[in-house]
């Protein structure tokens, strides 16, 4: 039986147990996926290697420190984190030495959840709020995607430093929330902001239908974001898209077979 599974502390809510393993039981796999809260992340990934654990998530507290215990891809090593770690032996040593190998899956899970919503990217101007980890992820997916960034964060100097490391990107106060989500095409909530009831991070004069909404909360998977957002005729997307696509990437690359996305879509969202 192969296993893989997900490092963090606390991991007791994660969805990622059930939504793993319906593609595992769809696709007839003799698999298995199990949660691990550790103390720290370097003896942790090391342990699972040393067990014969195929492929690991990683979430909070263990994104950053995770970057120096594998080899991580470009983009894990421009966003700053890792979220998923390979143990095929895909790195430059091989065998008993293999390095594990290191990626950021909540780019393509972003970038996955906008292009299953038809909404292209290329050229648009596009706020993220937030400059956090999923900001972070999602900031550098958009320009990547050709895409220009605007970052709004509460702390002006938070989004100064996000900005400086994408391109095309600049750093705004959420006072300037209102003028420049009116000129954008795409708008993203990289924030906790919405899991409150009745709490939005953008005021709603500042919705039109020519955007595109992400919620990056999916509990609830309508907030009131993406519920003012849908009354002013912008497409939106719930968080739990970008959370299944970013388990799909992942299971892709352990793998090396094509997810059955309906399948762990539909796994995911009974349990929300």
């Amino acid at each position: 039986m192969d296993v893989y599974g997900l490092l963090g502390n606390p991991v007791g809510h994660s969805l990622s147990p059930p939504m793993h393993e319906s593609a595992y039981d769809e696709l007839g796999l003799d698999a298995k996926y199990v949660t691990f809260e550790p103390d720290a992340i370097g003896p942790a990934i090391e342990g699972a290697r040393a067990l014969g654990v195929r492929g690991l998530n990683v979430t909070i507290p263990f994104k950053e420190g995770a970057l120096s215990h594998v080899e991580a891809d470009s983009l894990a090593k421009r966003i700053g984190a890792v979220n998923t770690v390979d143990f095929s032996g895909s790195g430059t040593a091989t065998g008993d030495d293999a390095t594990p190998t290191g990626h950021n899956t909540d780019a393509e899970g972003a970038r996955r959840a906008f292009s299953r919503h038809d909404v292209s990217l290329d050229g648009k101007s596009a706020v993220v709020v937030g400059a956090g980890g999923a900001a972070r992820a999602i900031a550098f997916m958009l320009s990547e995607e050709g895409a220009t960034v605007r970052v709004a964060n509460r702390t002006v100097a938070r989004a100064e430093s996000l900005a400086e490391d994408v391109p095309s990107a600049s750093a705004h106060g959420l006072d300037a929330l209102s003028d420049i989500v009116s000129e954008a095409n795409v708008l993203v909530n990289a924030t906790s902001v919405g899991m409150e009831e009745g709490v939005s991070p953008v005021p709603r004069e500042a919705l039109h239908s020519d955007l595109a909404v992400m919620d990056a909360v999916y509990r609830p998977l309508e907030t009131k974001l993406l519920r003012e957002a849908g009354d002013a005729g912008a497409t939106t997307i719930d968080g739990a898209w970008m959370l299944l696509f970013q388990g799909v990437a992942a299971f892709e690359i352990w793998t090396g077979k094509s997810a059955p996305v309906e399948r762990m879509d539909a796994a995911l969202r009974r349990r929300l």
